[in-house]
């Protein structure tokens, strides 16, 4: 599992980022967009939580990681999330492996997914992170995945660390943790339903 240097807090540090985002979705200024550069800087915070969560999202971490180093190579050239789309439509390989626009959508996933297994820990009582985690992926991740990939996760689901293993890796105590965390799923749903409006909005469809 992953460990961090002293004192390093990601949770603030991802609740701070996508705060930003979150403002930038939420701005009433026509035609504003999201760049993917802070996109990817953002996302990029998340990964080692998947790390924290031990084999059972260890998949997951290989190909969010894989994914968000993708977008932040694309911000070199891409301003935005949306000319990124545009730009995949044009070139007619929005499905194709390794495409900005499925990268992206997977990307999207890891998110919803870390946001969701935050609303169920802060919902939760005890010190065994099982069923928080299985229920995280089984509405997000699990639609999407094979029957073999699903029995791994199950199996890996024994080898999750306690709450207090995690807060602990994570520098946070329980009171800190619940606000960063609330933070997250609060700032982390406008950027969400903003990706999925921008696939929609393009006749993409999010479920592939």
């Amino acid at each position: 599992m992953a460990d961090l240097e002293n004192n390093e807090k990601p949770l603030k540090k991802i609740a701070d980022a996508f705060n930003d985002l979150a403002a930038t979705v939420n701005s009433q200024t026509p035609g504003a967009d999201v760049e993917v550069a802070p996109f990817s800087r953002a996302c990029s915070l998340v990964s080692p939580l998947f790390g924290c969560l031990g084999i059972a999202f260890k998949f997951a971490e290989m190909d969010y990681v894989a994914k968000v180093h993708d977008l932040a190579e694309a911000s070199k050239s891409i301003g935005s999330l949306q000319i990124m789309l545009d730009r995949d439509i044009e070139e007619n390989r929005v499905r194709k492996p390794g495409s900005h626009t499925r990268n992206l959508l997977r990307v999207k996933r890891g998110l919803d997914m870390v946001k969701v297994l935050f609303e169920q820990i802060i919902a939760a009582e005890g010190n065994s992170l099982k069923d928080p985690a299985s229920k995280a992926y089984a509405q997000v991740f699990a639609p999407h995945h094979g029957w073999a990939i699903r029995k791994a996760v199950a199996a890996g689901m024994y080898a999750l660390p306690t709450r207090a293993q995690l807060l602990s890796m994570l520098n946070e105590n329980e009171t800190s943790a619940r606000i960063q965390m609330q933070s997250y799923v609060t700032t982390s749903a406008p950027v969400i339903l903003y990706i999925d409006k921008l696939y929609h909005s393009r006749e993409l469809g999010i479920d592939w």
